[in-house]
């Protein structure tokens, strides 16, 4: 299918051929008609790629902050490719869209094939012919209403939020400052709903298309425009002024948010609802006690994962207009012909044109503000989603000349530290990958020259000219995945976690013991670090009495993060707990025999105390609560008269005698190179896994009882 994207490092335009997405859970496939360009977030977006890395950096300080804390943590050159790894990639454009469904995902009944909807999302509506897209970012269209005009409704729902955090009244006064897109929009909604309008922009035609709207007077932003403005608006008020100033304004002057004190009454409303500059003028603002408000995007649901993603709806009578409510409302608007969206569509063009489309746009070669994109309205051929066919066991492991991998999943961590390290192995062949998300998909295969590129799991799965499959995807799908891929015969990595539960691991090890097949391996990369490795090899062999302590200074998790929705993926030390007990294991040679765990001072903090088959006990603070900058892992081992310290991959000493004997490395090599190379050796020639089976295990269950242990209170046995 056809998508626009775009580099962000280079600013390239592209409408890329892509593997359209598959339908899942909790959401509908819908085939789109028509698709908004939106002419303010959009062309920023389109302008800051543009921008050279400092301007880039400028445009977005508080990504910068994040480096500089990553830097500090995990060393320039290792911080280096991961920044580059997510500019150097495609990434999408849109977010408003109307189409028909073609396919209903399980839990999304509601809908029908063949329905017309429109769609909402920067992840989901995109400038794409086919989008997944979940139920609380989907609405049905009534009746008569084009799907042009259907394709406005995610801009409009924007404006409707603006609106009613403004809590207009019949009879109110309003200034629109900026009349774009969302401002012709704000607008109409104020004048359907009984506000008398005014605007400001400094466009003229855009001032007239707002009268024409409803709109009493516009004028440009100059002193003469807003003094007549302002005449017109106090001869209508009494004297008063503005009860609401709505800033639908973007750029980086700080205009705006001072005509808006200009123009207000005392104790207005002023509602921003674009992006500009708020370096609010005190004097003005205090003297008339302005109520400032920010408006979030298209209503209360937005961001929040468990309401877009999960399909979890807030209760009319404790929220009344949620985004999806919002989105509703608009197109029945619409429908009722209580809105005129038909005059703000100023042009419409092919998909196939958006490179030219963006470039024309950001020179405002074109006039007007409505500017859409067009599919082809015939259907194109039936999706190919194949399920796996047959299962094919290899009881015994066969050398092979070379290893022809696929991949499940490929985001940041399998782009920036798998897939460059396997590229470079000329032993291996990179096959075939899928991904949940299209243009992940198109990344992947050209930076990393994958054979073929899916978005579904099972033609990886069931394709035997491979093997080795590697489960990159999020936690609660890796025990799944790894089961299926084992008993299709193919050697399998896993990234940690290997399982979230008992039962999960349980289901893992009797399909190894079905199958015959123990050809896994789990991300546990630790134990490869070449830095960590050098410095076991220079303490010796430990003793039973041995005592390793292990401190992670894990960080905050961003708001954002999908480690927070511990209900499905498990917490955060369930996924990356594993290293560190993997990490214990492999140093004392012996497995853990018992866990207690206490909870920390934050949310997600956990001391852990191990007990090991051979009499030793390791430690593990995981802590959150940290400075940025302070190393990430450190460790501390003691026993047989020797002590040894590893500061964060980059020194490592022993004290053995009256002196520490130091080595330092100028990289952070977590190990994961030599980890694949010894994956992709052992698969090539058929010989052992890097990681004994038992050892994957114990180390699995042991980070499962950490949770059990937080919960009881008690020692866990492992």
């Amino acid at each position: 299918m056809k998508q626009v994207a775009q580099n962000y490092k280079s600013g390239e335009l592209a409408v890329l051929d892509v593997p359209p997405p598959a339908c899942a859970p909790g959401g509908v496939l819908v085939r789109s008609l028509y698709s908004l360009i939106s002419t303010g977030t959009e062309l920023m977006k389109v302008g800051e790629a543009k921008l050279s890395l400092v301007g880039k950096a400028k445009a977005r300080p508080d990504q910068v902050r994040k480096v500089l804390d990553t830097v500090a943590q995990q060393g320039v050159m290792s911080t280096y490719k991961k920044v580059m790894n997510k500019l150097d990639s495609y990434t999408p454009l849109g977010y408003s869209l109307c189409g028909v469904v073609v396919e209903v995902g399980a839990g999304a009944e509601e809908f029908s094939v063949g329905q017309l909807v429109a769609a909402a999302g920067n992840e989901f509506a995109l400038h794409a012919e086919y989008n997944w897209v979940p139920l609380n970012l989907c609405v049905p269209v009534p009746d008569g209403v084009p799907a042009e005009q259907a394709a406005f409704s995610t801009v409009g729902a924007i404006a409707m939020q603006g609106v009613r955090q403004a809590e207009v009244q019949l009879g109110d006064t309003a200034v629109v400052i900026g009349l774009g897109l969302v401002g012709q929009l704000v607008v109409r909604l104020l004048v359907a709903a009984g506000v008398r309008v005014w605007g400001i922009d400094t466009v003229a035609d855009r001032c007239r298309m707002a009268e024409k709207a409803g709109a009493l007077h516009c004028s440009s932003p100059d002193e003469a425009g807003v003094a007549a403005l302002e005449r017109s608006l106090l001869q209508a008020s009494n004297g008063l002024g503005a009860d609401h100033i709505l800033l639908a304004a973007g750029g980086h002057s700080n205009g705006p948010v001072e005509t808006a004190a200009r123009l207000a009454r005392d104790r207005a409303r002023v509602v921003d609802i674009g992006k500009t500059k708020l370096d609010l003028p005190w004097n003005a603002y205090y003297d008339k006690e302005l109520d400032v408000r920010f408006s979030r995007s298209y209503g209360p649901g937005r961001y929040d994962d468990r309401y877009e993603l999960q399909g979890i709806d807030y209760p009319a009578g404790y929220v009344r207009w949620t985004e999806r409510r919002n989105l509703e409302c608009f197109v029945d608007l619409i429908a009722r012909e209580q809105i005129d969206i038909g005059s703000l569509i100023a042009n419409t063009f092919p998909i196939t044109e958006a490179t030219d489309v963006y470039q024309k746009l950001s020179t405002n070669t074109y006039p007007g503000v409505g500017f859409l994109f067009e599919y082809p309205k015939e259907e194109a051929a039936e999706l190919d989603h194949r399920p796996v066919v047959g299962v094919s066991r290899r009881q015994e492991a066969v050398p092979t000349d070379v290893v022809r991998v696929g991949f499940v999943g490929a985001g940041n961590y399998a782009s920036s530290m798998l897939l460059p390290h396997l590229q470079k192995d000329e032993r291996a062949v990179l096959a075939r990958v899928a991904t949940n998300k299209s243009l992940s998909a198109a990344n992947a295969q050209r930076r990393f020259g994958f054979e073929g590129v899916s978005t579904d799991a099972n033609e990886v799965l069931a394709d035997d000219s491979l093997d080795a499959v590697f489960v990159v995807t999020r936690h609660s799908s890796h025990a799944e995945l790894a089961c299926r891929a084992l008993e299709t015969g193919k050697a399998v990595f896993v990234e940690k976690p290997l399982a979230l539960t008992d039962d999960e691991l349980d289901r893992i090890v009797a399909t190894v013991d079905a199958t015959g097949n123990d050809r896994l391996m789990v991300g546990f990369n630790r134990r490869f670090a070449p830095l960590l490795t050098d410095l076991k090899d220079r303490f010796g062999t430990p003793g039973g009495n041995s005592s390793v302590r292990y401190l992670v200074n894990a960080g905050k998790l961003d708001s954002t993060s999908w480690y927070l929705d511990a209900g499905k993926e498990g917490t955060r030390f369930a996924g990356e707990g594993g290293h560190f007990i993997d990490t214990l294991t492999w140093w004392l040679n012996s497995l853990p025999t018992e866990v207690y765990a206490v909870p920390g001072p934050d949310t997600g903090d956990v001391l852990v105390t191990l007990r090991f088959a051979n009499g030793s006990v390791g430690t593990i603070a995981y802590v959150g609560g940290g400075n940025a900058r302070f190393p990430k892992e450190t460790i501390d081992i003691t026993g047989g008269g020797r002590n040894a310290r590893f500061d964060n991959f980059q020194a490592a000493s022993v004290w053995t005698g009256r002196k520490p004997a130091t080595r330092k490395s100028r990289s952070t090599d977590k190990g994961q190179r030599t980890e694949l190379e010894r994956f992709v050796a052992a698969v090539k020639s058929g010989g052992p896994m890097p990681i004994p089976f038992e050892q994957l295990v114990a180390t699995t269950r042991a980070t499962i009882a950490v949770d059990r242990s937080l919960a009881s209170g008690k020692p866990e046995t492992v």
